[in-house]
């Protein structure tokens, strides 16, 4: 079986798969000072609590926006499930035709959901990834990379209004009832949701009259895309697995004969 592992800024998410199928998933919080010691026995105890064993793990593809974790994992991988990792870098099979001026500046994950987005969905085809940072990134009909855009996140917007402010608290990223609201807490998860939304809306709209792509399909991923589902007509489709499926996408084309 593969374990893939792709290591965020805020979580470390995980899938183990039986060919194209996820046999379970599991995320970790990403804590720097942690040890490869530390996540290799969570992940072995996890991964032992959905029935899989480290014996079961033959292959591990991993795909990072946190270089500080990078020997980390590279070293806990090859220590508990005594595999050497398939690291997402340059030189990597991807299957795209990556255009951007300058390729090793391009994130593993933005390059993981448009090969996952590509494969499943087809092109032209906008990946709006929905984490600490927003992107958003443009795949053409056939499998240009096109390039994209870099935002802020909902939860980062959320946080830098109570830590840059000296009275607005901390929220949860609940949408309130109503736009206008009549509380503080209201007001801000109002501000913040409907804010973002309108700029994804936005966003989408000046990437269609840039490229043309009218009927382009918009796939929406990351923990915090469900937000999106309940106001935002813009997206098409909502897929929470779409980077754990473009890490097994890719280990599999780079492994294909051999």
């Amino acid at each position: 079986m593969l374990l893939v592992i792709d290591i965020g800024n805020t979580n470390v998410k995980m899938a183990v798969f039986r060919g194209d199928e996820i046999v379970m998933s599991l995320r970790l919080a990403t804590v720097v000072g942690k040890t490869s010691d530390e996540y290799g026995l969570n992940v072995k105890n996890l991964l032992s609590g959905g029935g899989v064993a480290a014996t079961d793990i033959t292959a591990v593809i991993m795909s990072s926006v946190n270089p500080n974790l990078n020997y980390t994992f590279e070293h806990m991988v090859r220590y508990y499930f005594k595999v050497k990792p398939m690291i997402v870098g340059a030189g990597i099979k991807t299957g795209l035709d990556i255009r951007y001026n300058d390729p090793k500046g391009l994130g593993s994950d933005r390059i993981v959901n448009s090969v996952a987005a590509y494969h499943t969905y087809g092109g032209p085809v906008i990946v709006v990834d929905c984490g600490t940072a927003t992107t958003f990134n443009v795949i053409g009909e056939k499998g240009e990379f096109l390039g994209g855009l870099i935002s802020f996140g909902l939860k980062t917007s959320a946080d830098a209004l109570s830590d840059c402010t000296a009275k607005l608290p901390k929220i949860e990223l609940t949408l309130p009832p109503d736009v206008v609201c009549k509380t503080t807490i209201a007001n801000m998860q109002s501000g913040v949701i409907h804010g973002f939304v309108g700029m994804v809306e936005h966003i989408i709209k000046k990437i269609r009259e840039e490229t043309g792509f009218s009927t382009a399909k918009v796939v929406a991923t990351g923990g915090l895309s469900e937000l999106l589902g309940t106001q935002d007509s813009s997206v098409d489709i909502f897929d929470r697995t779409l980077t754990l499926r473009g890490l097994n996408i890719i280990y599999k084309m780079n492994t294909a004969g051999k």
